[in-house]
Order: structure tokens, then C-alpha cells, then sequence
């Protein structure tokens, strides 16, 4: 390898840079076709795998190699394996499953960066739905809601442990997550401080998939189902509002908005919490403006921000700002501010 982190550093560099879309598509690939889990079961030869995973010849062999070669897949004579990694990773029921956001990166996310270089032309995004009902349009279609709710979960598991530490809970006696999908944040955040209860604010298609969560993990009694759309019904009182990867989903003006509203419905003394893969411009990571021409790309008028711009907005919404933590795992950023007491 030539490339220097994440920076290009030489012509072998641009040739790895160009093709990098290549490596994404096998991931991609295997895991829609389940080849995780079906080696999950017991390692397997190339002529077994393609027989149980209904694959053609032609590409197989060069396919699991290209695996093994990426580190995803290892090799004993002619029988392939799931890495550790991968067992960890991308094999549901693992100690982190990415597997949702593999697939939302597959079916939704590499179709709209195909269409990029248009999309900087006329400036709109390129996902299929064009307007602001993005979710109450996803949540139509039972299998993009649940590739959805998948996706969130991925990020709410990176996300769930840290959260759990940055705010002083101590003190705290309930939150509302809004748009907090099936309550997978709430679920980390009430098993690491069992005194609290919380509230999962999310537009009622979703509710069905909270129950079967909350029955699944046995909580039920700490965490509540509130439906409702965050623009147009009042947001439930609590000492402590969530928005996570909300904000970036809308424009400007609905993140004032939505911020406002917390500010009025977080009791005194309570607490907005905004996290989001915020950007630095003058220590820029690639990872998160990559997310953010993402967002760009799949909502109308979303897009990333930075600390700054986050802290302006609550305090324009009355609160005052307390802290920001870059979060060590992933990309997100925390920040908390107060109403006064």
C-alpha cells in the first residue's frame, strides 16, 4: 500500500484510489448474499458455498479470494472462513453488527454517489425521494423500513456505550431519544443506568418493531413508545432531549426549529443533547465529510455541521452550551447545553 492514511501520496495511490469503489461492492455483495452467516455455520470449499448461495462459477473462486486478500474471509486448503473481525462484525447476534449499514450503503448509498458529479452541477440530492417526508416515505415500504431500522441500529450500538459516559446520568431521571428509530440508544443507555426511563419519540409506522425490540431485550418497562411527527406535535417534557443523526437529516431552519422546541420541553435544569459526524474544517477527517456530501446526497437540504454552528443554535433556542466531546469510536460528535434552572 502507497496511501498515507486516508491522503493520496503518489500514481499507485490514485490507481488504489480508483478502484476503491470495487472493494466496497465486495463487501457489499457478500453480505447480501448471506456468505457471513452461511460460514458462520461451519467453513465451507468454494463448490459448497456456490451451491448453497446459488452463485455462478465464473466469479466465485476470484470472489472468496478477493476476501481472503481484504482480510474478511481467511483460507485453510480449500475451505474459507469467517475472520474474527467478521464474526464480530458482520455475523447478526455479533459483539457489534454492521450488517444494516452495509446494506444500506449497498442499496442506497452507492446508487446515489454514482450519480455525484451530477448531483455538484444542480445541487440535489440523488436517493429517489425528493422532499422533506423523507422517513414517512421510507417507512411505506416494509423491507426499506427495516434495512432502516437496521442501518440506525449499527450506529446506535457504536454510539449507545459512549453517550452513556459523556452525560453526568447520575442526576437524571428520564430522556427522549427523538426519531429514535426502535430504541436500540435507549436500550444501551437504560442497561448502563438502570435508574433511568425513557422515552422513544418516532412517527407511529415504527412502533411494531420498538415493541418486538423492547419484549427481545426484556425492557419494556423502562423505555415507552411515543408517537408522533418532532415538527408538528409537541415533543414530551423530560430532563434530558436526544437528537441523534437527526439534525443533519433537514435543513437549517428545521434543525432551529427542532431545537427550540427541546429547549421549551426539557425541564429546568435539563439538557439537549445533539450528536452528528460534525465537521472541522481546519483539522478536516475525511470520514466525516464523506458523511456529509452522504446526507447531502440522500435528503433535501441535509448535510453535516460544525461545533460552532451547533452551539449557535442552541443558544439562539435559549440554552446554555455545556460541552462537546468527539467520540473515539466512529465519527460522531457530542454536544450538550442546558436550560437554565
Amino acid at each position: 500500500m502507497t496511501m498515507n492514511g486516508d491522503r493520496v501520496v503518489d500514481a499507485v495511490s490514485i490507481f488504489q484510489l480508483n478502484h476503491g469503489f470495487a472493494q466496497s461492492k465486495l463487501l457489499h455483495s457478500a453480505v447480501e448474499i448471506g456468505l457471513f452467516e452461511l460460514l458462520a455455520e461451519a467453513p465451507a470449499a468454494e463448490p459448497e458455498i456456490r451451491r448453497r448461495l446459488g452463485l455462478h462459477q465464473r466469479f466465485t473462486r476470484d470472489f472468496l479470494t478477493a476476501l481472503v486478500a481484504l482480510g474478511l474471509l481467511e483460507r485453510d486448503g480449500e475451505r474459507y472462513r469467517n475472520t474474527e473481525v467478521t464474526t464480530e462484525h458482520l455475523v447478526p447476534g455479533g459483539t457489534l453488527y454492521l450488517g444494516g449499514r452495509v446494506r444500506a450503503a449497498s442499496k442506497r448509498h452507492f446508487v446515489a454517489w454514482s450519480r455525484f458529479t451530477e448531483a455538484l452541477r444542480d445541487g440535489k440530492q440523488k436517493a429517489g425521494e425528493d422532499d422533506l417526508k423523507l422517513f414517512e416515505t421510507l417507512y411505506t415500504d416494509p423491507e426499506k423500513t427495516k434495512g432502516l431500522l437496521d442501518h440506525v441500529d449499527a450506529n446506535t450500538s457504536l454510539v449507545g456505550p459512549q453517550l452513556a459516559e459523556f452525560v453526568d446520568w447520575s442526576a437524571v431521571k428520564s430522556f427522549v431519544d427523538v426519531g429514535g428509530s426502535r430504541g436500540r440508544l435507549a436500550t444501551h443507555l437504560v442497561t448502563a443506568h438502570p435508574h433511568l426511563r425513557g422515552t422513544v419519540f418516532e412517527l407511529p409506522p415504527v412502533e411494531p418493531y420498538f415493541h418486538e425490540l423492547m419484549a427481545e431485550v426484556g425492557l419494556a418497562d423502562k423505555v415507552r413508545y411515543h408517537a408522533g411527527d418532532c415538527f408538528a406535535d409537541p415533543l414530551p417534557e423530560t430532563d434530558v432531549m436526544i437528537f441523534g443523526h437527526i439534525l443533519h437529516d433537514f435543513p437549517i431552519p428545521q434543525r432551529r426549529d427542532l431545537l427550540q422546541r427541546a429547549a421549551r420541553a426539557v425541564r429546568p435544569g435539563g439538557a439537549v443533547v445533539v450528536y452528528d459526524q460534525m465537521l472541522d474544517e481546519e483539522e478536516p477527517d475525511l470520514h466525516c465529510f464523506i458523511g456529509s456530501l452522504n446526507v447531502a446526497l440522500n435528503t433535501v437540504g441535509g448535510s453535516d455541521y460544525t461545533v460552532a454552528e451547533c452551539r449557535e443554535w442552541m443558544e439562539k433556542a435559549g440554552l446554555v452550551f455545556v460541552a462537546a466531546q468527539r467520540f473515539a469510536r466512529g465519527t460522531s460528535t457530542a454536544v450538550m447545553a442546558r436550560r437554565e434552572a
